[in-house]
Order: C-alpha cells, then structure tokens, then sequence
C-alpha cells in the first residue's frame, strides 16, 4: 500500500498548482483520500477529502471556492486543483488513505484515523 505524490512546487500569490496523488497496492474504490497540510511550526490540518465511491467531498473553509479535489479511478489517480494560491498555503501537502470499513464511515480531517500517507511535496508560494 503506498501513495506517491508529485506536483509540487514554487508558486506566485494568486497563482495555481495541482497536486496528485497516485495509489498502489489497492483500488481507490473502498477508500477516502484526503489532503492535508504542514507548515513550519504548524499542526498538520485537513484540507479536503474526496470519498471515490460516491464522489463526495469536503472542504476546510480556508480554501472553499479555491481549491478542487477529484480522482481518475481508471489511473487510481487523486488530484488536489489549488488556485488563487496564498502566502499562507505554504506547506508539506499529504495525501492519506483512509479505508471505509463500514457504511457509517466516511471523509474526515481527523488525521488520526487515516492508514497511510505519501510522503508530502512542498508547496511554496512566494513571489
């Protein structure tokens, strides 16, 4: 089971990256992906989350109407669309697996509850 993230990088304020976040060794079907975020000093905190099987997703409010998660299941593939990037936004970006046991269960930004990681690009976004 592992996560590879890659689409990290130096950005302008104002500008746009996307981040990805590839499985492998299982299927996206029975899981939640999450993104969250580290900056220096910071306590990890949740981004946004996306539940494969119906779609659903969820968004910490710092980033509402900025950000966009979505996921190609056919690449087993995550995605984390940023625009109107800020200063603030500058951090270590992770995805994290989070595999729906039962039908209650379903996204969350509790980190704890999450049973893998990738290893986190740097987002920068400096001018």
């Amino acid at each position: 089971v592992q996560l590879v993230e890659s689409g990290g990088g130096l950005v302008q304020p104002g500008g746009s990256l996307r981040l990805s976040c590839a499985a492998s060794g299982f299927t996206l079907d029975d899981y939640a992906i999450g993104w969250f975020r580290q900056a220096p000093g910071k306590e990890r905190e949740g981004v946004s989350c996306i539940t494969i099987s119906d779609y659903s997703t969820i968004y910490a409010d710092s980033v509402k109407g900025r950000f966009t998660i979505s996921s190609d299941n056919a690449k087993n593939t995550v995605y984390l669309q940023m625009t109107s990037l800020k200063p603030e936004g500058t951090a270590v970006y992770y995805c994290a697996c989070l595999e729906l046991k039962s039908w209650a269960m379903s996204c969350t930004f509790y980190l704890y509850e999450y049973d893998c990681w990738g290893q986190g690009p740097q987002v920068t976004v400096s001018s």
